[in-house]
Formats: structure tokens, C-alpha cells, sequence
């Protein structure tokens, strides 16, 4: 039962993470050679749409997995790390809530044709929010690695 508790929460950081790092290095940077800025605004939209729509059940399993193990380890001594990795975890959330809340409000404004307030919503997310969460989720995995002893 450990090993799929623990494969589990392996397998929703790799997509979580990994999502974020394939968004941020390979998709943004296509997206910017688009010049028709409503048709740019509504595809980027969409694929922040869809990758947050991907990891939210693999961000629940994540966090419920968290908790598992962090039950098993309580009282050894590498619970600390257990802690600071959780709490990663869920700050992780907390921006990923934040910048759920922000897309979808974004898309409320595109269609309602406010590109300039739709765009605003996004623009902090390839340069400061993504990037957040994509260097707190390595943090974590490598936590992870040290906690299995590998």
C-alpha cells in the first residue's frame, strides 16, 4: 500500500509540476509569435484553462497523499522535512487557487470582449506566478528524494 500512496503522489507532482514547466518553456514562448493579440489572449486562455482543468484532481491526490505520509513518518526525524514539504505543497495551492480564480475571471472578460482587463488578469502569470510554483514544486520533489533516501 506505501509503494502506490507513494507512487501516487510522485506521479500527481510530475504532472503538476511538469504541466507548469511545459506551459512556461515550450507553449508561452510559441504563443508570443502570435500578433493578433485576441486571437494570442483567447489561446492562452484556453491552454492555462486546460492545464488547470488537467492537475486539479492530480493537486487533490497530491495533497491527500501528503497527509498519508505524512501520518506514517510523525514522530521520526525526518518529519520536520515532511512539514516543510507540505507546507510547500500548500502554498504550491494556495497560488494555484489564486491564479485559478484570476483565469477564470480573465476569460469572463475576454468573452465579454475587455481584452485589455482580460490580459492584465493573465500577465503575471508566465513571469512570476508559473515561475513560483514551478521552483517551490522542484524544491519539493527534491525533499521528496531526500525523504526516500535516494
Amino acid at each position: 500500500m506505501n509503494a502506490i500512496i507513494v507512487s501516487l503522489h510522485v506521479l500527481s507532482a510530475i504532472i503538476w509540476v511538469g504541466g507548469m514547466i511545459a506551459i512556461r518553456i515550450a507553449v508561452h514562448p510559441v504563443m508570443q509569435s502570435i500578433d493578433d493579440m485576441p486571437i494570442k489572449l483567447g489561446k492562452t486562455i484556453e491552454i492555462i484553462g486546460r492545464l488547470f482543468n488537467l492537475v486539479i484532481p492530480f493537486i487533490i491526490l497530491l495533497l491527500i497523499t501528503a497527509v498519508i505520509m505524512a501520518l506514517t513518518l510523525k514522530g521520526s526525524s525526518l518529519y520536520s522535512v515532511v512539514l516543510i514539504k507540505e507546507l510547500i505543497w500548500v502554498i504550491m495551492t494556495i497560488n494555484f487557487i489564486y491564479m485559478y480564480i484570476r483565469r477564470h475571471s480573465a476569460s469572463k472578460l475576454f468573452v465579454a470582449g475587455d481584452f485589455a482587463l482580460a490580459k492584465a488578469k493573465i500577465s503575471p502569470f508566465p513571469n512570476l506566478l508559473l515561475p513560483i510554483n514551478i521552483v517551490l514544486g522542484l524544491v519539493a520533489l527534491y525533499l521528496g528524494v531526500t525523504l526516500r533516501g535516494l
